[in-house]
């Protein structure tokens, strides 16, 4: 019989790419928690005499067309944005996962009622979901996370639920059975932790996920109120000054984007690092 070879695993710290997204994640982060000390100022510091000005020594990345310098917004809208993101994405991990788990241990009529429900919401397209829950909420970045979280919760419940059933046959999970573990700590103790990587994995990809479309329903005006220092709301405003100052839409959009990519690279690595020997 012929035995295919697996693609060897490799840690994390041997991938520059993934190591190059961990360490835009942390600037981004650090920038974001420290504003207050770096834009001390504060995002809604104006100066009509100076608006849409170019990058110069003093705004290295221009006024908007307020006169407020774009590199202290986009340091105070870190906060909006990634915070919004992790609490997005906390919601779908902590509403998904038990959902899988709970579909792929009960079996049954168990599992049918809850895999149904969570085919007809990854029925919908995602960010047209996120605008309904948004509509019945209100307004506010609390409604955008927790629609953006709700969205998600399916995919990451559909996960779950494929690598439980794929642990739940492996024949260290039947001999803990046989020594009369509980189907709880069978659970906890065997198919949690050995599904843990791929689960964790696809919470890194989903984070840029939950940014993209949580910032797409801040630019369309369904979260943060107008002016506030958000990446989605940056962008909103400084669409009607492309010609002028592109700087102004150009920035967010940029942190955004690289951002997004980042997530999306870490999780890819982090593929690699966690792959089963």
């Amino acid at each position: 019989m012929i035995e295919w070879a697996s693609p060897a695993r490799r840690p994390l710290l041997r991938q520059p790419v993934a190591l190059v997204a961990l360490a835009w994640l942390v600037l981004v982060a650090l920038g974001s928690g420290m504003a207050s000390l770096l834009a001390p100022a504060g995002p809604l510091a104006a100066d009509a005499a100076r608006g849409l000005s170019p990058p110069d020594p003093d705004r290295p990345l221009g006024t908007d067309s307020l006169g407020r310098d774009v590199l202290t917004r986009l340091l105070w809208g870190g906060r909006w944005t990634l915070g919004m993101g992790l609490v997005a994405l906390t919601m779908a991990v902590g509403l998904g996962l038990p959902v899988g788990l709970a579909a792929a241990t009960f079996g049954g009529w168990v599992e049918i009622a809850l895999m149904r429900l969570v085919d007809e919401l990854l029925a919908f397209p995602g960010l047209l979901l996120a605008m309904a829950v948004v509509a019945l909420l209100g307004p506010g970045m609390g409604s955008v996370a927790l629609a953006v979280g709700l969205v998600a919760a399916p995919a990451y419940a559909r996960l779950a639920r494929s690598v439980a059933l794929e642990v739940r046959v492996q024949p260290y999970v039947d001999a803990a059975r046989a020594v009369g573990c509980t189907e709880w700590r069978v659970l906890t103790r065997h198919i949690l932790p050995n599904a843990a990587a791929p689960l964790i994995v696809f919470a890194t990809t989903q984070l840029g996920w939950v940014l993209l479309n949580g910032a797409a329903l801040n630019f369309l005006g369904l979260g943060a109120r107008p002016g506030a220092p958000e990446w989605g709301i940056m962008l909103a405003e400084g669409r009607g000054y492309l010609r002028d100052g592109p700087w102004a839409s150009a920035s967010p959009g940029l942190a955004l984007t690289l951002t997004v990519l980042a997530a999306n690279l870490l999780g890819d690595g982090l593929q690699e690092a966690l792959r089963p020997r």
